[in-house]
């Protein structure tokens, strides 16, 4: 038979901050494979997230199939929006919530692998990050502001990602993000510049599979999945809307579940997807394919 078998590799997963969104669906089933799972968390949501995870709140959700719980080998502070902690201006610095945590930005993510791991720590890295300031603005009302960092967050944050973690990385290594079909459709209030955000992505996938080939010897993929109203999407507003539409207009009509976007996270991060890079996976039920609304054609 033929596994997913991730055993002895080490994962880090950056997004995550609560047990209902794909990121820590990705996680679990990377561990599920055998790996071990580090997660970066956005620091104001920090301190949250542990109370949850000491409490036991999240104990359910983090039930593995040998009934052990899923176990997190670090949790890191990221703020994905800098690349340096001297870009982070001061007021963010000084703020508590920021303060605390010491070196929030990319680079410090990276100095703490290397001093916790050694030199070369990596093999799975998943971007399970967005942010759209703006997001329930149509694009025409979305401010410069708000269009560039849900660009800068959403997008170039992988960039960062792959220029910094690709020398941590061991061989076979692999980067996953997160993409949306907004990318390449209109999505009537999925605004603030996401769009704009997730077609860069998808662009930035293509380009850095080749780059980070050529340089790192990894491979880069994203996944495009299905809406899923967990709680950092019902910033979009719509999202139960959304995630209904899908599943009534799609090929198999359900709505997408976080399993199975987790375990195409899990077969992209092994040897069995080693010829795969620089791909869109859709994960969707086949939505994608569609062109017109099923009740359209109904009487």
């Amino acid at each position: 038979m033929l596994n997913i078998d991730l055993r002895g590799k080490r994962a880090l997963v950056a997004g995550v901050a609560d047990d209902a969104g794909y990121g820590f669906a990705i996680a679990k089933a990377l561990a599920e494979a055998g790996a071990t799972v580090s997660v970066a968390t956005w620091p104001p949501a920090l301190k949250i997230f542990l109370n949850l995870l000491e409490r036991g709140k999240m104990d359910e959700s983090r039930r593995l199939s040998d009934g052990s719980l899923l176990t997190f080998e670090r949790i890191y502070p990221l703020d994905a929006a800098y690349d340096t902690l001297a870009d982070a201006p001061e007021d963010i610095r000084s703020n508590k919530r920021y303060s605390e945590t010491g070196d929030f930005s990319i680079a410090g993510l990276t100095e703490r692998l290397v001093a916790d791991f050694g030199e070369r720590p990596l093999d799975v890295v998943v971007h399970s990050l967005a942010n759209g300031p703006e997001v329930k603005k149509p694009l025409l009302e979305t401010s410069r502001a708000g269009y560039l960092t849900a660009v800068s967050v959403s997008a170039y944050s992988l960039v960062a990602m792959v220029q910094r973690l690709g020398p941590l990385m061991r061989d076979g290594g692999s980067f996953s993000s997160l993409t949306y079909m907004a990318s390449e459709r209109v999505i009537p209030g999925y605004g603030g510049g996401m769009s704009s955000a997730k077609a860069a992505l998808e662009s930035d996938t293509r380009t850095l599979a080749f780059e980070a080939g050529r340089k790192f010897g990894v491979r880069v993929n994203t996944i495009s999945a299905g809406p899923l109203a967990s709680r950092a999407a019902s910033a979009i507003g719509i999202i139960e809307k959304m995630v209904d539409y899908c599943a009534e207009n799609t090929p198999l009509p359900e709505p997408t579940r976080p399993e199975e976007v987790a375990t195409t996270a899990a077969f992209l991060a092994s040897a069995l997807a080693r010829g795969i890079t620089g791909s869109t996976i859709y994960v969707d039920k086949g939505y994608h394919v569609m062109g017109m609304a099923v009740s359209a054609t109904q009487a």
